[in-house]
Formats: structure tokens, C-alpha cells, sequence
């Protein structure tokens, strides 16, 4: 013990340094030239002193040869290979993530800034998070990347690699693909897998308050190569219209990248959300109350809003459906034209709306998008609402003219007459009472710019960083904030619950498509506190496609309907019906995403989760005929032999249990079958 300790505060105390210096013909001793970094159970980092370059082993097995840091440095593109003088410290840390080691590689050369490697390491964690940084004079960089080089082959059959969007915008999906060639630049993160042995590498930015991550991951005969770097934007991806802008200053860092192998590249993947949420804490208050469900208005009502059909909406579920509650309340939101109900700045009638959800038992919740401008085509002499400025002085200016996402400009979230409307607005909606608000088109806040009113903010996530953090102060944890079309990473400080993709309503397709999103954005669900599956509507769909979208749900984690409750129609028996079973209030209590079973498809079409004693298999037939299954439950991670009872929750279908799990689902239909297990 006492040597134990000895070690550790020696390791403080008296930061220990390896220098070489590069001469031309001389090769020292590898002991000399080599800095070996320990990190989690087996991981190593073997830094070479004399190229400025280093290799990551996993359990003695080199998984990515040749890794070196590069950046564009004013005029010049600068490597780590390129300094002639490099020497180490470390020194022992302790912070969110744990007791670990700040290992920093020191980097000087004649006319070039001074550069820092750092490695941040915990003897817990099997990855890694490394960064860069430049110090000298008026420095500034669009284009910083830690990571460079090489990854050996993944061991295992089909191998893949996998598109993460940027947002959830534009019906954009998520692409898991042949890890063959060039596959194409991941947003904020990236991972090459096996979906055969599970294998796989993660690699990807936890800090996003500055920069847009890109991860490069290239198929090579030869060595396969990765690229991870700061500075990252593409129209189709970003929403971007110019470069990323550059950051200045007389130190000007990247951002802090995780690198990791993993036995099973969904672990990585959570792992990933996690550290995420470890490096930039939630700026918003967490949230400690049950997991959310309700309804919103944008299901089927959307334009037709009135405020007496969402008083019988309030009143169908306050008196046709008192069941459907967690925490004995659920919350009733209006989307858009909601100010339907203003006249002439009187907001008296949403707060009769408010007024009569809290009578009933329920929360009232509203909606806004703070950083659009849905009327420019009226001009840009209009005066913005409770401010002295007009919206042309707002709208964010990119290149040449304005950034219009969704048919909505993009308003400078640093500009005053931006923040003096949101306090104007969200003032009135507080004052109304409102308990819930859903916050959309925020990927308007990141867009990078010509100049920003705040002549500190440089970038988009800068912007977007003073604008969220702007919105959740003037909120004063009065609500519960729900992001709908957002940043995937950046929203995860700024609010408690996110959609997973864009808009979905009823039909099997829409399920579908949201389940690419979960499919392959689960890990999510350690980012927030919820991530949902948007608006469940049953509307005319079959029983079938109902199920699929009700199962849809579950499997995100929270549960918010859609349907019009203000006329009747074949959806009011079977919203009363499925509404109130206790076995799925009880699921969705626990409000965490179920994993996805395969990651070589579109869309997976088998989820899981363990829950206590229970295991829970969810199933999605997405085509038209019925289909057979055949389930091995080793790839579930089932054990049968500890498995008391099973019972089928949505329709009572039977399953049979022999080697593997067999069962048959009609077409564009769901089952969900929940093993109990032995303690």
C-alpha cells in the first residue's frame, strides 16, 4: 500500500521527462526514444520520441500503427513529425473520469509554434482521449486533427463502417455500410466493425462547445487509415454553406478526441456517450422525476389547433385514459400555432389551456423555435418581438446572403435583438405556466458565419453554445426541455430529452425510418437523460402498424402520443387499450433504449434490453408479408437456462424455445417478448 501510494505522488509531485533531440544519421536506444502509456486493463501507447509518432496496442494485439497529430497553423499545415525536439511529462490527475495520468508530449522546432500531444488516461476506462494544441503568437486554425494514421483489420466477418449525422434534420438516416474504399467523413464520430465477431474500433470528439468533429475511416490493401480532426463542415452534413471558421489566440487547442478497441463495438459506442457526458457536463439542472409521456399536438392536429380541441384532448386523457401516467402525471404539448391562441399580445388563453391541464392532473407544454425566422420573405425591416432591433439586423450572415435551413433563417444567437426576443417569448410562456417546452430547429444556432455580433464567438458551435446556454438560463428550470431537430452531441448539455430522427407519424415506414436512427444511435441514451421516438400516431393505420409504432417508442425510452383526441374515430379503442397496460407503463418507467441485435441492415428489426429480471426481445416486421423467425439466443445474450417464463406483451403471439427462439409476425407488425429470469 504505502509503495502504492509512493508511486502516485511521486507521479504528482516529480513529473518525470523523457528529450531527444533529432540529428540527422542518429538512432538512440529504444529506451531513450520510446514512451510507453498504459490506459484501462491491457491498452498501451508507445510514443516514439524520435518521429513523433506512436502505436495503440490492445492486450499486446497493435491496433493502430503510425498515429501522428497535425493542424493548419495560420499558413502552414504542421505535424508532429515535422518538430525536432520532443520531450514527456506526466502528471497524475483527477477529475470527472476518474484518477488517471495527463501525459503531454512537448513539441518545439525552430520557427514553428510550440505543439502539445496530450494523452489522458484511467486505469478503468479502455480507451483513451488525446488533444493538441499550438502556443506562439496571433496563431489561428480551422483544421486541427489529434489523430492520423493507421488501424489494422477488425478480426471477423462483415466488415462495416458507420455514417453518424451531424443533426436530425432533413429526414436525414444513419448508414451502416461495406467497410470497403472510401467510405465517406462520419460526423463527431466514427467506428469500423465486425458484425460477425462484434469487434470494432470508436473514434470521436466529446467536446463540442468549439469545433465540428469529422472521422475519415479508408479501407487500404495495405494499412487502413483514420483521420480525426477539428474543423469539419459539409452542406449535406453540417448545414453548413462556408468553411468552418478558425479559432485565434495565443494558445488555440483542438478538440479532445476518444480512441478506443472494443470486444464489442456497441459497448464502445455507449462508452463513447458516456465520456461525452463526463467531458461536458449538462449545463441545464438534471433531471430526477419519471421518465416523460404525453402528447403533442403536431401528430395530426398540427395547423387545426384550437383551444377547444385541446381542451378535449386534456380531457380525454385526464378522464378516458387515467392510467396512462408516470409519476401520476402526463404532459399535453402544442407544437406550432400555438399563437393561434394570441390575439393582439394577449396570452390569456394559453394560460386558460395551462390553467385547465393543471386541473386535471396534467402538465401543460408548449413549443418554439428560438433561433428562426419563419417570415424573411416579409423583409428585413420587421421589428422582432420584444426588441428594439429588426430581423434583418439578426439573420446570421453566410457568404454572400443568409443560411435558410427548412425554409427558416438562421437568426445570430450572440446578436442582442436574438436574445432580447427569446426572453420576451419564453417570459410569456412562463408566465403562462407551461411545464414542458419543445424546442426545434436549434441546428440554426451552429451554422458557421462571416462574423457573429459577439466579436468573441469565431464558430458555429461557439455561437451555438452561447445561444442554448442563453435559452436555458432564461428557461430558470422551470421545464422539462425537449429538442426536436438538433445537433446530436452538442443538445446533450442543454437539455433532457431529444428526438432520435426527424419527423415520424404513423405508418410502418415511419417506423422504420426511426428505427435507423435507433438502430444505430441508441448509445444516445447515456447522453440524455431520454431520447425519443417522436409522436406515436395510430390514426387509420392497421392494429399492426400501430403496435410497430407503439413498440417504436418503447424501445427509444419515452412514450408521447399524437393522436387527435378531439373527435372519435377507431384509434380511441385501441389508444385506450394499449395506453394503460401496466407491463408497458412499467417498460418505459425505465426510459432507456433498447440495443439493436445487428448492425449490417438499414434498420435492425430485433431490440433488446435486461431490466432487473426481466429480458426483453422486441421485433419489427417491416415488409408486407409475414415473415419466420429463427433467433439464436447466444447472439441476444439470452441464457435459457435461467429463463422462469415468457409471455408475448402487445399480442399474446406464442414463441417456440428449442435451440433457438421461433416465432412468426405477420407483415408491417411487432411483437414484444419479455423472459423472466432467474435471480
Amino acid at each position: 500500500m504505502l509503495k502504492t501510494y509512493a508511486r502516485y505522488f511521486i507521479g504528482i509531485l516529480f513529473p518525470f521527462a523523457f528529450m531527444f533531440k533529432v540529428n540527422a544519421g542518429a538512432k538512440p536506444a529504444a529506451a531513450i526514444g520510446t514512451v510507453s502509456i498504459q490506459f484501462g486493463n491491457n491498452g498501451k501507447i508507445s510514443y516514439n520520441l524520435n518521429t513523433g509518432t506512436y502505436n495503440v496496442y490492445q492486450k499486446g494485439v497493435l491496433i493502430f500503427p503510425d498515429i501522428y497529430a497535425t493542424a493548419k497553423v495560420n499558413a502552414d499545415t504542421i505535424r508532429s513529425k515535422d518538430y525536432r525536439l520532443r520531450k514527456y511529462t506526466r502528471l497524475g490527475i483527477r477529475d470527472g473520469f476518474g484518477k488517471g495520468f495527463k501525459h503531454i508530449i512537448w513539441l518545439t522546432a525552430k520557427g514553428l509554434p510550440q505543439m502539445k500531444q496530450v494523452f489522458y488516461t484511467y486505469a478503468d476506462k479502455n480507451y483513451f482521449l488525446t488533444a493538441i494544441s499550438f502556443s506562439g503568437t496571433l496563431l489561428k486554425s480551422n483544421y486541427m486533427a489529434p489523430v492520423n494514421g493507421g488501424f489494422n483489420n477488425i478480426k471477423g466477418d462483415d466488415v462495416r463502417s458507420l455514417f453518424v449525422p451531424f443533426d436530425n434534420d432533413n429526414f436525414i438516416s444513419y448508414n451502416s455500410k461495406p467497410f470497403t474504399g472510401v467510405t465517406g467523413v462520419s460526423s463527431e464520430v466514427g467506428t469500423v466493425f465486425s458484425n460477425q465477431s462484434r469487434a470494432g474500433i470508436v473514434a470521436g470528439s466529446v467536446e463540442h462547445a468549439v469545433w465540428k468533429t469529422g472521422v475519415d475511416l479508408e479501407a487500404h490493401s495495405r494499412l487502413n487509415q483514420i483521420k480525426v480532426w477539428g474543423g469539419y463542415t459539409a452542406e449535406a452534413v453540417t448545414r453548413d454553406k462556408i468553411e468552418h471558421g478558425n479559432i485565434n489566440g495565443d494558445i488555440i487547442t483542438s478538440p479532445k478526441i476518444f480512441v478506443g478497441f472494443f470486444s464489442d463495438w456497441r459497448t464502445g459506442m455507449e462508452e463513447y456517450a458516456k465520456a461525452n457526458r463526463i467531458a461536458e457536463p449538462p449545463y441545464i439542472f438534471n433531471w430526477d422525476k419519471p421518465t416523460p409521456v404525453g402528447w403533442n399536438s403536431w401528430g395530426v392536429m398540427q395547423e387545426k389547433l384550437t383551444l377547444d380541441k385541446i381542451i378535449k384532448t386534456a380531457d380525454f386523457f385526464a378522464d378516458s385514459i387515467p392510467a396512462f401516467r408516470t409519476g401520476n402525471t402526463a404532459y399535453i404539448d402544442l407544437d406550432s400555432f400555438w399563437d393561434k391562441l394570441v390575439h393582439n399580445g394577449d396570452y390569456s388563453e394559453l394560460k386558460q389551456f395551462a390553467d385547465h391541464c393543471k386541473a386535471k392532473g396534467l402538465q401543460p407544454g408548449v413549443y418554439w423555435a428560438p433561433f428562426t425566422d419563419w417570415g424573411h420573405a416579409g423583409g428585413p425591416d420587421r421589428k422582432a418581438e420584444g426588441s428594439n432591433y429588426t430581423f434583418g439586423e439578426m439573420w446570421t450572415k453566410i457568404g454572400d446572403g443568409y443560411n435558410d435551413i427548412d425554409g427558416a433563417r438562421a437568426l445570430d444567437p450572440t446578436h442582442p435583438g436574438t436574445q432580447q426576443r427569446i426572453a420576451f417569448v419564453l417570459g410569456k410562456l412562463k408566465a403562462c405556466g407551461f411545464k414542458m417546452i419543445k424546442i426545434d430547429f436549434l441546428g440554426h444556432a451552429s451554422v458557421e458565419a462571416n462574423k457573429f455580433y459577439d466579436p468573441t464567438v469565431t464558430t458555429g458551435m461557439q455561437a451555438y453554445r452561447k445561444g442554448m446556454e442563453y435559452v436555458v438560463d432564461k428557461l430558470g428550470g422551470q421545464m422539462l426541455v425537449y429538442a426536436a431537430i438538433s445537433p446530436s452531441m452538442a443538445t446533450g448539455r442543454y437539455v433532457h430529452m431529444r428526438r432520435i430522427a426527424c419527423d415520424a407519424f404513423k405508418t410502418i415506414d415511419h417506423t422504420q425510418y426511426t428505427l435507423n436512427s435507433l438502430s444505430y444511435g441508441w448509445w444516445q441514451t447515456n447522453l440524455y437523460n431520454y431520447i425519443d421516438a417522436d409522436h406515436v400516431v395510430f390514426a387509420d393505420e392497421t392494429i399492426g402498424a400501430n403496435r410497430a409504432r407503439l413498440l417504436s417508442a418503447l424501445v427509444t425510452g419515452t412514450w408521447i402520443s399524437g393522436d387527435d383526441f378531439s373527435v372519435t374515430g377507431q384509434w380511441m379503442a385501441r389508444v385506450k387499450k394499449y395506453y394503460q397496460d401496466a407491463e408497458l407503463i412499467k417498460l418505459v418507467q425505465n426510459g432507456k433504449a433498447f440495443r439493436p441485435v445487428e448492425g449490417n441492415v438499414g434498420t435492425s428489426d430485433i431490440f433488446t434490453q435486461k431490466i432487473g429480471d426481466a429480458f426483453y426481445m422486441a421485433v419489427i416486421n417491416y415488409t408486407k408479408e409475414a415473415k419466420g423467425f429463427s433467433v439464436s439466443p447466444q447472439r441476444l445474450g439470452l441464457d435459457l437456462s435461467k429463463v422462469i417464463s415468457v409471455k408475448e406483451l402487445l399480442q399474446q403471439n406464442t414463441i417456440g424455445i428449442k435451440n433457438n427462439l421461433q416465432f412468426k409476425l405477420n407483415g408491417a407488425d411487432a411483437v414484444l417478448y419479455k423472459f423472466v429470469l432467474k435471480k
